[in-house]
């Protein structure tokens, strides 16, 4: 296995690449790569050769659906590249990059502009209050525009945003860039692949524009310090070397995000990137110290040794790989250490950093690098690892919750005899990926966050574990009650030579509140039936109950009085009068007005306010009860209650209205009687089934 350079906490710098799906990501960080020299070949991403694209699936749907590290070396600094999906469906990935991220590029299309991914992983920096910088890519393709998206950025994004260059042409005309802090112009050389450049004097026809953005650039940065200020009101000109400075302290604080460009697949502008994400964005040594419970880590090689796990994958033939990042103290090959959240302990063995499909293997790894290991026994994604002796936790990643269920079996029976072990281990590889097996409907449930995200997961099980999976429509949890009270006898007899059977006891039902479950009173005189017996008239009523009345679905929240019966001195026994009691609940049930209760949920929608009625207008379709909306800065909360039957996809469709921008949370609320048309389809299409299955 190849090896890989050792680099010092201040020599790193740890980069998380955001945007849109289909923005540009992959594609730049593989053309920072291959500029770097860190790249054998130049990938193309639909050719399904990019250096971060590292898994089958990935390369059929020529999209990331995974965080895959990188790294380029310039200038004497490693700067650790972390690819992220740019699809709402995979946002768990970009979650887990971004935490461990110290700063970040925001990638948007010159042709698209801002998008609701943008918005998304905007909000995921803000949260975590660290460094950017916009990247403007695609300026070569048909329809670029630099100043629309710029405006864009300004408008929806931040009034922070400031180009720190200007292309030069745009689309078939893209040939360069003026950098603003040198105020020169950069001519690509066409063909080079590595963003090799001529350096000269800005174009006359540019000029104009060139001072009005060199002017807006020396204000903003004239804000960032009371000297520069004053100087710069005084007519003085901010040297490079200050307004690089005065650029770093801004980005670090949020007080500024520099807009950069260029076209990836061309390699322009890569170079003037890698150059300003060693200047302008900090090392981990420059973040100071991490919160750990009630301690604090210092980013230094002689602090005890902390990582956290942000990724585990299964490859063919290797194994798991767990994926870390060290927050203080060194990491060498062979060393044991503690995981204080499963109670054991882990050898690190042929310790590596990762590069796209490859891993180099390194000797050391210093506080705020980047490395993977194979073949923890017991270690998973948001564990932390520390030094033995030592209980250390850190902050581990908020996973967004699943929104979106189908229901999963083996498409043969030696695929549903794997099943349960291998969707435990895509789980694994994705903790937005859940799975549980549901005993009263008899289905395994398998939650994602879309269903491209679901879709992935399957074929992930058909390539690495060889097991097919046919998807359903998860059953719904009916229930059903009784609606009035009701008296009726329950009689059983058998005679077959012998001793016989014989049971009789005479009920009285009544509804109870919901949530009351079933109540059973004994209102037997003058030992008509033994006391003895009674216990099986209970059970024989609540056996009963579980199989319902309407539609084979539990009966519940009802009282049964068993007030006279008989006996015979002989026949009678508990079995007898265990058959009696449930034969007397189909009979008065019956009469006593049985409805089908249907699951509610109550839907909490977070949308932008262009789209409350459209949101609306959907949920009275699904037969929801708006019960309030509470507005907030431009978006607006809507509270409703829905039957859970007509949520099924409810992701996808809101995901449609709202163009991505809108999410739900749910939560089951209780039971309510399904109106009679309604209950009516779920009876018959009970009835079919139970035909079929004759």
């Amino acid at each position: 296995m190849a090896t890989a350079k050792e680099y010092r906490t201040e020599q790193i710098r740890n980069v998380v690449v955001l945007g849109h799906g289909g923005c540009g990501k992959t594609s730049l960080i593989d053309a920072l790569c291959f500029a770097s020299g860190n790249a054998r070949r130049r990938g193309n991403v639909d050719e399904g050769h990019a250096h971060t694209l590292t898994t089958e699936e990935e390369v059929a749907h020529e999209i990331s659906l995974q965080v895959t590290p990188a790294f380029a070396e310039f200038q004497g600094t490693k700067i650790n590249l972390l690819d992220t999906p740019g699809y709402l469906d995979f946002t768990g990935d970009t979650i887990a990059a971004t935490r461990v991220a110290d700063a970040a590029v925001i990638v948007v299309s010159a042709t698209s502009g801002i998008e609701v991914g943008t918005e998304q992983v905007w909000e995921y920096c803000e949260t975590r209050g660290i460094p950017r910088v916009f990247f403007i890519s695609m300026m070569d393709k048909e329809n670029a525009n630099f100043h629309r998206v710029y405006q864009e950025i300004k408008d929806i994004m931040t009034p922070s945003a400031v180009p720190v260059e200007i292309p030069i042409g745009a689309a078939d005309d893209f040939r360069g860039i003026i950098n603003l802090f040198s105020k020169r112009a950069h001519f690509y050389k066409s063909g080079t692949q590595t963003g090799e450049y001529d350096e000269g004097d800005v174009p006359e026809e540019l000029r104009d524009s060139f001072s009005t953005w060199e002017t807006e650039l020396q204000e903003t940065l004239a804000t960032t310090d009371e000297a520069l200020l004053e100087r710069f009101i005084e007519g003085e000109e901010i040297s490079r070397e200050e307004a690089i400075e005065a650029m770093a302290l801004g980005v670090g604080r949020g007080d500024c995000i520099p807009v950069f460009c260029g076209a990836a697949k061309q390699s322009f502008g890569v170079r003037a990137l890698l150059k300003k994400m060693v200047e302008l964005f900090p090392s981990p040594s420059e973040i100071g110290p991490v919160p750990a419970g009630d301690q604090e880590l210092s980013p230094t090689d002689d602090a005890p040794f902390s990582a956290l796990v942000f990724k585990t994958t299964n490859e063919p033939h290797v194994g798991e790989l767990s994926m870390f990042r060290i927050y203080s103290g060194t990491v060498v090959n062979g060393m044991e250490v503690a995981n204080p959240e499963r109670g054991g302990t882990e050898k690190l063995n042929h310790i590596s950093v990762p590069q796209g499909k490859d891993r180099l293997e390194v000797p050391r790894l210093h506080a705020g690098d980047i490395g993977v290991v194979a073949k923890l026994r017991d270690t998973h994604t948001g564990d932390t690892l520390c030094q033995t002796g030592r209980t250390i936790k850190l902050d581990g990643i908020d996973f967004p919750k699943p929104d979106i269920s189908v229901a999963v079996r083996g498409e043969a029976r030696s695929d549903e005899d794997k099943l349960g072990e291998v969707l435990g281990r895509i789980h694994e590889e994705d903790p937005t990926f859940f799975t549980e097996f549901d005993p009263e409907l008899g289905q395994t449930i398998a939650r994602g966050l879309g269903e491209l995200h679901l879709d992935v997961q399957f074929e992930r099980m058909k390539r690495k574990f060889g097991v097919s999976v046919v998807t359903e429509r998860p059953k719904i949890a009916y229930r059903e009650t009784i609606t009035r009270s009701a008296q009726g006898q329950g009689r059983f007899k058998k005679q077959s030579g012998g001793r016989g059977q014989f049971g009789d006891c005479w009920i009285r039902l009544k509804p109870l509140s919901a949530g009351e479950g079933i109540l059973f009173e004994n209102s037997i005189k003058g030992g008509v039936i033994p006391s003895k017996y009674l216990p099986s008239v209970e059970r024989g009523i609540k056996e009963a109950a579980t199989r319902g009345i309407l539609a084979g679905y539990p009966l519940q929240d009802f009282a049964a009085e068993c007030y006279d019966g008989s006996y015979h001195s002989v026949d009678s026994s508990d079995i007898a009068f265990k058959v009696a009691g449930s034969m007397a609940l189909r009979n008065v049930a019956e009469k006593a007005g049985p409805v089908l209760l249907e699951p509610i949920i109550e839907v909490a929608v977070t949308t932008p306010d262009d789209y409350v009625g459209d949101i609306m207008g959907d949920l009275n379709q699904r037969r929801g009860r708006v019960l309030g909306m509470n507005p907030m800065g431009g978006r607006t909360t809507i509270t409703a209650r829905v039957p859970e039957v007509e949520l099924y996809k409810y992701a996808s469709s809101l995901r449609s209205i709202t163009q991505g921008r809108a999410h739900h949370t749910r939560k089951f609320v209780g039971y309510e009687a399904a109106p009679t048309n309604e209950a009516q389809k779920v009876i018959s299409a009970r009835q079919e089934e139970e035909a079929a299955a004759r």
